[in-house]
């Protein structure tokens, strides 16, 4: 797969192969949002769900939806995480890594 980027203004063709970006499997497993596309305004719809994941799990995107997640030892400690920056254990958060196991 080849991915083309044109910038008329310059006359500008850069064509790069996906596999020259991500080289390793390790590679797939370490990237991550950067701080600004996961901080701009852009709404959720608009960036892919990999990005959104990322931005989410780094804690700088609000979760969405109704799903409680246990974040504590105690009985009680049961929390909503919808409309709120939490950080998945990866980052140093208190969310569990509930992953595909793949």
């Amino acid at each position: 797969m080849s991915i083309l980027l044109t910038n008329t203004d310059e006359q500008l063709n850069i064509s790069m192969r996906v596999d020259e970006l991500l080289e390793t499997e390790q590679d797939l497993d370490d990237w991550q949002a950067s701080r600004s596309l996961c901080k701009s305004s852009k709404p959720n719809s608009a960036i892919g769900a990999s990005a959104l994941a990322s931005c989410k799990s780094q804690g700088y995107r609000r979760r969405e939806g109704n799903k409680s997640h246990k974040l504590g030892p105690e009985k009680g400690s049961r929390v909503k995480v919808g409309g709120k920056k939490i950080k998945g254990k990866k980052y140093g958060g208190p969310l569990p890594d509930y992953g595909s196991g793949s």
